[in-house]
């Protein structure tokens, strides 16, 4: 990915070490219990698997062979075997079934043991990605990388999934397998279990080469997932957009390229990994066909060569069922590597995730806000939008950026970031009402932001009865400060939820008169389900002015000492606006508020206008005044009245 590509995930993922090692310490310890019982129940099924074929060796070569072989099991001592050809041929029968009813149960055991281990460490994986993803501060989303996010929490919390699941259990299975039947075959003879652990080494050389080779297409493979999720969100997100401007042509095309870069990586991955898993299975299928060969010439010439020692028909039998049992692990390596890697570029991609700093939190010694008057003051505020990317290259060691104490600094470079609020003060005295104004871009929504402190400033201070934004502690804040925003924002629920978010134990009763307050509760009831009324995803299926008028609900039931109004009433007609209008003059009567308005009729009632222009204060003052000073307001109001 080229470096003006990389997400805020990126150069945070590339400092993770051993992610897979991290995952067990901080998610697999506490569920340690569940993993040691699925282990331990997996290691009895494969183990009771390899008895049938030791078994049937055995009694091949004393029940039904010709000689009068003793009747032998590897380990167990002569004297607890029966004598008899009948018992003998009972007790093998036995064992056999036995095994195959262990080996039946056990698996069982450690699938839905191996299952709550790995989907209990998903479900906290999943949760915890979440609650990381919404504490991150608001200049993580400026980048507006939902589809990175909803990578980490699909794709990526299933690439993991299917390693503690799938991956671990296989690999266990692969050693019991691998080392169980090298154990058995020297046991019952050496010289022959020589032969047929021949190709093990280089089955391991092959497969330490493959890991190493094929871990950065991986990486890239993930990478080109993300980018496409980013892509479809911001295709579906847009889809109005592309259709009222005849792009859907295009935003296909943008789709299709990214689809195409999925797909070549893809093929890269699968390209290596079609070449290993032939190989695997070539060279597991020499080491049977190399075993039959020797062994079936040792029993035909008696021995030959350096093969001089006894092999019975028993024993040949079992050699060859055992090395059939040893391909099938062996050739199921790729798969255990293809999972293996899968999961540690996906638990990079999680941790990296995790590791990018909240900035915006409480201080240690942060204060609550109880009962604020609302006497709020900007004094010499200056603020340039952080770049997450530049800070995650210019971190020091204790992870702050050499720009933590101040100054508007790229961290990465060193150059000045450009300023969007710059030297401004203001103050609201209790209940007072300050309008920001000017033409867009000039600063007035971010004013708003930083009284929130979804963004820190580099300069200055904003205060809160007294008391620095950054000093408080956060949710006490946001509590006593209200947000109507220009886009209002409605989860997919119910419109009754959507008023009562943020204030869950509300009343109905309370719902219903703070819909009034906001001239909703007309058109609410005019819904076939009322206020049950689905709203659908991002509120699609109201207008804009009843989306409006909701989210202004929300804030009138949240009873806010501080008012904060960024174009609320942009989306609604000017009747709706008027009475609208009405309602936020009484909500406002005994609040500190801020608008910001572009229409500026609905502020000229404001106890303070602030002009802005590039950030700065041009004018302020009340209506009257600045339209009969001549200055910008007046120029604004002239062209909004039609009166120059």
């Amino acid at each position: 990915m080229a470096a003006d590509e990389e997400t805020p995930f990126d150069r945070y993922r590339q400092r993770i070490d051993r992610p897979l090692v991290r995952l067990f310490r901080e998610y697999g310890l506490e569920r340690k219990r569940w993993l040691i019982v699925g282990l331990l129940a997996n290691l009895v099924a494969q183990a009771a698997s390899l008895l049938p074929p030791v078994v049937l060796g055995a009694a091949i070569d004393a029940v039904f062979g010709e000689s009068d072989t003793a009747y032998q099991l590897p380990l167990v001592p002569t004297s607890l075997l029966p004598q008899q050809e009948v018992e003998q041929f009972w007790f093998s029968a036995i064992l056999i079934a036995g095994a195959f009813l262990t080996t039946a149960v056990f698996t069982w055991i450690y699938g839905v043991v191996a299952n709550f281990f790995a989907h209990g460490v998903m479900h906290n994986v999943r949760s915890d990605s979440f609650e990381k993803m919404i504490r991150l501060d608001a200049a993580f989303f400026d980048d507006k990388q939902t589809g990175e996010v909803m990578s980490i929490l699909s794709n990526d919390a299933s690439n993991l999934e299917l390693f503690l699941d799938d991956a671990l259990m296989n690999g266990v299975r692969l050693v019991v397998m691998v080392f169980g039947i090298a154990a058995i075959l020297f046991l019952l003879n050496p010289q022959l279990a020589v032969v047929t652990l021949l190709g093990l080494p280089l089955m391991v050389a092959f497969t330490w080469w493959f890991m190493r080779v094929i871990e950065p297409r991986y990486e890239d493979r993930q990478s080109a997932v993300a980018t496409f999720n980013t892509r479809i969100e911001n295709g579906i997100s847009g889809v109005e957009l592309a259709k009222a401007t005849s792009s859907e042509e295009y935003e296909s095309g943008r789709v299709r390229d990214a689809s195409r870069g999925v797909f070549e990586s893809i093929m890269e991955v699968l390209k290596l990994a079609y070449f290993y898993r032939p190989g695997m299975e070539l060279l597991a299928g020499l080491s049977f066909a190399i075993t039959f060969v020797v062994g079936g010439y040792w029993l035909l010439a008696d021995g030959f060569g350096p093969f001089t020692s006894e092999l019975s028909v028993g024993v040949f039998i079992t050699f060859v069922f055992m090395t059939q049992r040893f391909v099938s692990p062996l050739a199921e390596v790729s798969s255990i590597v293809d999972q293996v890697q899968n999961a540690r570029v996906s638990a990079s991609r999680v941790f990296g995730l995790y590791d990018i700093p909240v900035r915006i939190e409480d201080a240690e010694d942060a204060v609550p806000l109880d009962n604020p008057e609302g006497h709020v003051e900007y004094e010499d505020v200056s603020f340039a939008y952080p770049d997450f990317l530049a800070r995650a290259e210019g971190e020091d060691e204790r992870g702050k950026s050499p720009a933590a104490d101040g100054g508007a600094v790229l961290e990465s470079t060193g150059d000045e970031a450009e300023y969007v609020i710059e030297d401004v003060s203001v103050e609201a005295q209790p209940g007072e009402t300050v309008a920001f104004v000017g033409s867009t871009g000039a600063g007035k929504s971010t004013l708003c932001r930083l009284l929130l402190r979804l963004y820190d400033l580099n300069e200055g201070a904003v205060r809160v009865d007294g008391t620095d934004v950054r000093d408080l502690e956060l949710a006490s804040l946001r509590t006593h400060v209200g947000y109507v925003s220009q886009d209002a924002f409605l989860f997919d629920g119910t419109i009754g939820d959507n008023i009562r978010y943020g204030r869950f134990d509300a009343s109905m009763d309370d719902v219903r008169d703070a819909a009034r307050a906001a001239e909703a509760h007309e058109f609410i009831s005019e819904l076939p389900d009322g206020y049950d009324t689905r709203v659908g995803e991002r509120g699609v299926k109201l207008s804009g002015g009843q989306r409006q008028r909701i989210a202004i609900a929300r804030v009138v039931l949240q009873d806010p000492a501080i008012l904060v109004l960024d174009e609320a009433t942009s989306d609604v007609d000017t009747d709706t606006e008027q009475r609208i209008q009405s309602s936020l003059d009484a909500l406002t009567e005994d609040r500190t508020t801020f608008v910001v308005a572009h229409r500026l009729s609905t502020v000229v009632g404001a106890d303070q206008i602030v002009v802005l222009e590039d950030g700065q204060v041009v004018e302020r003052g009340a209506h009257e005044e600045l339209v009969d000073s001549g200055g910008r307001y007046s120029e604004l109001w002239g062209a909004q009245t039609g009166s120059v």
